[in-house]
């Protein structure tokens, strides 16, 4: 992760060097990122939309097949490659999230070592100078830079965003209300996030859901014979409370990061929420199945 970090903080220190601004570094490094990452969404964006399309085949291999789980998972399998859909597409997007999330973490909270590239020498003298004045923080580069930026402008970085100091930890700063308003923008931004995607994977076939449910049902009665069995309701109503569950606890865990972590991560996850709202509706609009291209 120091790597990513070290060569995120070159792009970053170029960017702050020509605005002058962190916050306005922080947004348009963001911007960037996203850009690189725009082929990847792409090709995420089309997984979901064939991964939708095979719902309903997926759900009448599930009761053909659901006691002989062996037979099902190959059934499963053979539908992704004919559809020619990855089911592990999902788990290479969210490990690379994870890197980048990570990386973006060490950058925003040891921005001199890894923006400014100052000597760890000097870091450690600073450090060691905070500590023996008895302050203890969880951050201490951002204290060396709120504390002795006035006698070494080498270590100066602008935190001041609108108004903002994005050097400070909402967790530690509740007395100034201010702290909470990226957080906030944050937390409403993720949850549009999340209606929208939840949205846009309802297939044509997922609303006509009454209808198919209907000949699912028939088909079962006729496979199963009626012992013990969980109606297709409860299996749709377990696999929907399993994707909430998954959909709330990445931003929830977000949402305890940013209270603890620098401003600056807030704001890098708020500007990445809003630029990702508006890439999926784009993409939504212009990425159609087949099936959609016929209506």
């Amino acid at each position: 992760m120091s790597f990513l970090a070290n060569l995120f903080g070159y792009v970053l220190n170029f960017l702050y060097e020509w605005l002058q601004s962190y916050g306005w570094a922080m947004i348009l490094f963001t911007i960037l990122l996203q850009l690189v990452l725009l082929p990847l969404s792409i090709r995420q964006q089309k997984s979901l939309k064939k991964s939708a399309k095979i719902q309903k085949e997926m759900q009448k291999l599930q009761v053909k097949y659901r006691n002989n789980p062996e037979k099902l998972n190959q059934e499963v399998m053979g539908l992704y490659k004919k559809e020619k859909v990855s089911p592990f597409s999902g788990c290479l997007s969210s490990i690379i999230q994870l890197v980048l999330f990570l990386a973006v973490f060490y950058l925003v909270s040891r921005p001199l070592t890894y923006m400014k590239k100052v000597d760890p020498t000097v870091i450690q003298n600073y450090e060691q100078e905070i500590a023996q004045s008895g302050e203890s923080t969880s951050y201490p580069e951002m204290k060396i830079i709120e504390s002795k930026a006035s006698e070494d402008e080498n270590i100066y970085i602008n935190m001041n965003f609108l108004g903002l100091d994005l050097s400070k930890v909402p967790m530690q700063n509740f007395s100034d209300i201010k702290v909470l308003i990226i957080p906030l923008l944050y937390v409403i931004t993720t949850f549009v996030n999340i209606k929208l995607v939840s949205n846009l994977n309802k297939s044509k076939d997922q609303r006509e859901k009454e209808k198919e449910k209907k000949k699912l049902m028939k088909q079962k009665n006729a496979l199963t014979d009626g012992d013990n069995e969980e109606t297709m309701d409860e299996q749709l109503e377990s696999m929907q409370q399993m994707t909430n569950s998954m959909n709330l606890m990445m931003p929830i865990m977000s949402v305890a990061i940013a209270l603890i972590a620098p401003l600056g991560l807030s704001l890098y996850w708020l500007v990445k929420n809003i630029l990702q709202l508006c890439e999926r509706l784009l993409l939504s609009r212009f990425i159609k199945d087949k099936d959609e291209v016929n209506e």
